[in-house]
């Protein structure tokens, strides 16, 4: 008697064994499937940013191309999405109007963008997408029109570098829409509303490419910037279909 109740202990101690091991397979099998969903879709949202990052590059290239091709020549930085059009071929020295030169500069400006930009946006006006556009998910959010200058100081008429850079990227802006006036239709699409790419900003002496003090680092610094953003993917729609998935679980 003593025998089989020692005998019933030991399997009901053995059953409870297993079943805590088997609850602990199970719980290890659970956590790693989270582990790869969680890995899947961190994945997927770095390669739609990598993407977008790649398709700008694209987008810079064709605007850099088109511009070489009627023999005007600027530097893009890939990594930052800019394309940098050196104040020289725009204004002149202290000016915040462009110069003869500089209009036809940014009329070819703006040929090349309408040529690029209308693939990689929306427009306000419903109309089809061009046939020759190249397949690409990623869209463009924003293009600044930055207005940038050296850091020596500026005085005229009461106004500083600030006023100076702002009104420069103002001024290529009108010039641009002038040229080509279709461009300030193209938009970016958030809910409901289509938002206008173009934009302008000023940033007078803050963000220098070249921290020397000679003339060359100073007429560097002095230009337009042109500053593409493209759309990212949302965050907290990825957190969201994150959440669903757990709780159908």
């Amino acid at each position: 008697m003593i025998l089989d109740d020692a005998h019933e202990h030991a399997v009901e101690e053995e059953n409870y064994f297993v079943s805590m091991t088997d609850m602990m397979v199970g719980l290890v099998f659970i956590f790693i499937i989270l582990v790869m969903y969680y890995a899947l879709q961190f994945r997927e949202v770095t390669e739609e940013l990598t993407g977008a990052d790649k398709t700008r590059a694209e987008i810079l290239q064709q605007i850099q191309a088109s511009l070489k091709s009627r023999d005007i020549d600027v530097t893009i930085d890939t990594q930052n999405g800019i394309l940098r059009l050196p104040d020289s071929i725009l204004f002149d020295s202290g000016q915040d109007t462009l110069k003869p030169d500089g209009k036809k500069n940014v009329a070819q400006l703006a040929m090349a963008l309408d040529e690029v930009l209308p693939c990689y946006t929306e427009q306000a006006a419903a109309t089809s997408r061009r046939a020759d556009c190249p397949l690409s998910e990623h869209r463009i959010e924003s293009v600044y029109i930055e207005g940038h200058t050296d850091r020596d100081p500026f005085s005229r008429g009461g106004r500083d570098n600030w006023d100076l850079s702002a009104v420069r990227a103002i001024n290529t802006y009108r010039a641009v829409a002038d040229a080509r006036p279709g461009l300030t239709g193209l938009c970016a699409r958030k809910g409901g509303e289509c938002e206008p790419v173009l934009s302008v900003s000023g940033y007078g002496p803050q963000r220098p490419i070249d921290s020397g003090n000679s003339e060359a680092a100073k007429s560097r610094n002095r230009r337009i910037d042109l500053r593409i953003i493209m759309i990212t993917p949302d965050s907290g729609e990825t957190v969201r279909r994150v959440e669903t998935a757990l709780n159908r679980r």
